[in-house]
């Protein structure tokens, strides 16, 4: 336990103390919830791909369809599409009180360090998942979309989801790290952002981590 403590406290992480690690018991609740929902999860890419295949959307095969330097902007585009929708989305359901109660609320039963791992980033309600997912679908209608690219994100956003929940701040800016996200899972009311800040310092919810750790020194 030490030993973890010293390489945790080494790399940054949001809570240095020995009772910040996550017990046994919480990251097999959290792999339990996320493995109850994750068939549920499969619902949205199978449903974009029928409405891809189906040509519904303005998604294309390859990149030479449209060539390499609109290709970039298309996908500059669908990010910040992402951030704007996910932002939004994650923040209605904390505004929405029984959003909250009945779905959200599930996720952030990990409200403090010691209860926070990556696999608390997949714990969530399925429907909770689901929407917090809809972003990257409704992009497919609105801007033209390398497919195997989106299919990337898609996998991503898992990848992502666990790195935000492992408490270990990155100092990255302007990227939304776990010390952004482990201030969000203990006040409510920040940091409601995706892949960067952006946001949050826009609409005025960013907390930035610094200025936490500024506070305990005081």
């Amino acid at each position: 336990m030490r030993g973890c403590c010293a390489f945790v406290r080494g790399n940054g992480c949001c809570g240095a103390k020995a009772d910040a690690i996550p017990t046994n018991k919480a990251m097999l609740l959290q792999i339990y919830v996320a493995m109850k929902a994750m068939p549920w999860y499969c619902a949205l890419p199978s449903l974009s791909e029928y409405m891809i295949e189906n040509g519904w959307t303005k998604c294309h095969d390859r990149v030479s369809e449209v060539g390499w330097l609109p290709h970039l902007l298309y996908l500059s585009l669908y990010l910040v599409f992402v951030e704007f929708g996910i932002y939004w989305m994650h923040r209605e359901l904390h505004d929405i009180k029984p959003l909250y109660k009945y779905l959200h609320a599930t996720h952030h039963i990990y409200n403090k360090q010691n209860t926070l791992s990556p696999f608390a980033g997949l714990a969530f309600h399925p429907v909770d998942g689901i929407l917090q997912a809809v972003p990257h679908v409704i992009a497919l209608f609105i801007i033209p979309t390398h497919f195997t690219t989106h299919v990337g994100l898609l996998f991503l956003e898992a990848v992502w989801t666990a790195n935000i929940h492992d408490c270990i701040h990155g100092k990255l800016w302007p990227v939304m790290g776990a010390g952004y996200h482990t201030i969000h899972h203990t006040t409510y009311r920040h940091n409601y952002g995706h892949y960067t800040i952006w946001m949050d310092w826009m609409l005025g919810t960013l907390r930035d981590p610094s200025d936490e750790e500024g506070k305990k020194v005081m």
